[in-house]
């Protein structure tokens, strides 16, 4: 027979089982379709990419709230607001999140790192994490019943199959000009013009109660990797 105290601890190994499942499936893009994006992008260390979300299960809330923005119906996000979260990046408090200031903010994070001769590579994997979760047109909606409803889907959607499809996130790649001597500038409205289609998508799916296409998903994800390459290509360059 299995004795109570062994049967008590299979219980608690199968509800943290649980727990960490679900944290999982609600915490943006999942883990190959991050990978995918940074590998589509370019960045040599993808394989990095989705070290942010193993860092919420010890960090919590200093690292949950970067990786979304509650925002309030129909506001449309400026290169100002983008900005202006930079100060709050890493705020446990701050319970609405700062996913568009976490891109900007990992960066400097970066050059701050580097400059002091330390070692400045896990800043960048952040950022391509954040740059991938500004595409998930759910990280950029309010926190209601359809977010909560629809998000684990969303997040999935492609999931199973997007590593071995590389090329069709390619295929709806562009080129995004991030000038050396302006760049935090021009990387705020490519976050914000990023964020708002992706904002929009969020309200045509929610109007038409239901989950994205797979086409939709791998353009949304070509957004990602045009930023995150512009990103490292200027951080090279510079």
């Amino acid at each position: 027979m299995i004795s109570l105290k062994k049967t008590a601890r299979i219980a608690c190994i199968l509800a943290f089982t649980v727990i960490i499942a679900f944290h999982g499936s609600a915490s943006g893009w999942h883990d190959e379709t991050h990978l995918a994006v940074a590998k589509a992008a370019g960045y040599a260390k993808w394989y990095n990419a989705a070290g942010a979300d193993m860092a919420k299960i010890k960090a919590d809330r200093i690292e949950k709230n970067n990786h979304y923005c509650n925002n309030p119906e129909r506001r449309e996000v400026t290169p100002g607001m983008v900005l202006e979260q930079t100060a709050r990046y890493n705020d446990a408090a701050d319970t609405d999140g700062h996913l568009y200031g976490a891109i900007l903010a990992s960066v400097r994070a970066f050059k701050d790192a580097t400059e002091t001769g330390k070692y400045a590579d896990y800043h960048i994997a952040f950022c391509a994490h954040y740059v991938g979760d500004l595409s998930q047109p759910l990280h950029n909606h309010p926190n209601d019943s359809f977010n909560a409803r629809r998000h684990k889907s969303n997040d999935g959607i492609v999931e199973d199959e997007v590593f071995r499809n590389i090329q069709k996130i390619r295929e709806h790649m562009y080129p995004i000009a991030l000038r050396s001597e302006s760049f935090e500038e021009d990387a705020a409205k490519e976050v914000a013009r990023i964020a708002n289609i992706s904002r929009t998508l969020s309200y045509t799916l929610q109007e038409e109660n239901r989950d994205m296409t797979k086409e939709e998903a791998y353009k949304q994800l070509g957004h990602s990797a045009s930023l995150l390459k512009a990103i490292l290509t200027s951080l090279t360059e510079g």
